[in-house]
């Protein structure tokens, strides 16, 4: 709380704890104000047009800037605040409205502009936050320019930042959801699949705006869950990675014996599958069925997948004929090596899917439609289908509070010693034993905090390796 005090009385200093290694998210009011967003809102503009912290390798200056927001009650306001930065640095501002991250990620590549989105994703209603993009939605990190966008916000809002220009840039409006739906459905045709029975939970989050306008015309019969857009989110937290806020679309899915469910988090870059039972279908075989989709459109193309995806993605995908790459976890990991070696597909275990023809860009639409052209143009349910992709037992992930990370590493190298197995260290430590089970621990960024993913080939030698794993974690 005192943190959050001292952000109040001194804005600038509340964009050391807001500005993430990828995005900016903190709490509105405390630490995320409109002052601060029209410092930020000048900064970017300052910084996409060339006029401060040179632009990475093969972009060019800007002279617009598109900027969308989620359902969030603070979201008009602080976006609003944001352009009034960038028309100030003297670029223009093009306003999309209302839209959930990945549409604004279309707008930026389809109209090849910098992008700022206002979200806070699957955060409680008492966050707001900015993802930025450069043109053709290309990623922006510390490393490529956010660094500087804090700081130079961080002068002006003392007083000795840049003069903002003395011809102002414009705004305009241009409404994209036509043409974002348009876009996708020219990506996955699914106009001559089987009729299908789909149950969507959109979390009151930005997919009661987005799924009328993709799914309307085609073979679907849409049942609504919780689609009013609410910021406040009544029903349950738009966070699909958590079970508990899976449990109103499982009994939904079974009360109506639907052929599948969709639950969307809060911006609807995410995308979870249910199917016809009402059991959560992984998304590592999510990431493998896509692959398998792909690949049969890029022969022997490369395929991403990050470290904690099940090594069934790997099988699969060199089963298909293609070139598995592993990634670290993130998507400006993923994003960056797309670029690098041509990637047409990548999968996150958090259900983020990544796809060459969307701008390298995350989009759990996209990734539901692939879902929807598999199950619909065959005659199998949901679960046989998904059977293809799930092959071993996996923990999902688990958080233990550890304030001595080392020495739990230290733990587990001697543990992983004594059972033979090997260790590599691209994200945390991943150990791989030689009866092919295989476990991830990697240390939180930002708190005291130990991931863990296990997986082993049946549910009893997952519990297994675990509870062993757990142990020497929690002491």
């Amino acid at each position: 709380m005192q943190d959050n005090q001292a952000s109040a009385t001194d804005p600038a200093a509340a964009l050391g704890q807001i500005v993430k290694a990828y995005d900016i998210r903190g709490l509105v009011g405390d630490q995320l104000t409109a002052e601060l967003c029209r410092a930020l809102g000048l900064a970017f503009g300052r910084f996409v047009s060339g006029q401060s912290d040179p632009l990475p390798a093969g972009i060019d200056p800007a002279t617009s800037v598109v900027i969308a927001h989620d359902m969030r009650d603070s979201s008009p306001e602080l976006s609003g605040a944001f352009a009034e930065g960038v028309t100030s640095a003297g670029v223009d501002v093009v306003r999309a409205g209302l839209a959930s991250t990945d549409m604004l990620y279309f707008a930026s590549g389809s109209l090849n502009l910098p992008g700022a989105m206002f979200t806070a994703s699957h955060n409680p209603a008492s966050y707001n936050g900015i993802k930025t993009c450069l043109a053709g939605a290309v990623p922006i990190s510390l490393d490529t320019g956010l660094a500087g966008i804090r700081d130079a916000a961080a002068a002006t809002l003392r007083g000795q930042g840049a003069t903002p220009s003395a011809t102002p840039g414009t705004t305009s409006d241009q409404e994209l959801l036509g043409a974002y739906a348009e876009f996708l459905h020219s990506l996955v045709d699914l106009s001559s699949i089987r009729p299908l029975s789909v149950v969507v939970d959109a979390g009151n989050g930005m997919a009661g705006y987005t799924v009328p306008a993709v799914f309307s015309g085609l073979p679907l019969q849409v049942h609504e869950l919780y689609f009013e857009l609410d910021g406040n989110f009544p029903n349950h937290e738009a966070n699909p990675l958590d079970p508990a806020n899976l449990v109103d679309l499982q009994a939904e899915v079974r009360r109506l014996g639907a052929d599948i469910g969709l639950a969307f988090d809060g911006d609807a870059d995410r995308c979870f599958v249910i199917d016809q039972n009402g059991d959560a279908v992984s998304p590592s075989a999510i990431t493998g069925l896509v692959a398998a989709r792909e690949l049969a459109r890029n022969p022997g193309a490369t395929i991403l997948h990050n470290l904690i995806t099940s090594r069934a993605v790997p099988e699969v995908i060199t089963e298909h004929g293609g070139v598995p790459v592993r990634t670290r976890v993130g998507h400006s990991f993923i994003k960056a090596e797309m670029a690098r070696t041509g990637a047409v597909f990548g999968g996150e275990h958090s259900a983020h899917y990544y796809f060459a023809d969307f701008f390298r860009a995350d989009t759990g639409m996209l990734a539901a439609m692939h879902v929807l052209a598999a199950l619909g143009g065959q005659d199998r349910p949901l679960s046989e289908l998904a059977a293809e992709y799930e092959r071993y037992s996996a923990s999902g992930e688990i958080n233990s509070t550890v304030q001595d990370v080392p020495a739990v590493q230290a733990k587990i190298r001697a543990w992983a010693a004594d059972r033979g197995g090997e260790i590599d260290e691209l994200d945390g430590l991943t150990v791989s034993l030689p009866d092919g089970s295989w476990a991830n621990i990697r240390a939180s960024n930002t708190e005291p905090l130990l991931r863990l993913n296990a997986e082993a080939a049946t549910p009893e030698e997952m519990a297994a390796l675990r509870a062993e794993l757990l142990a020497i974690i929690r002491g």
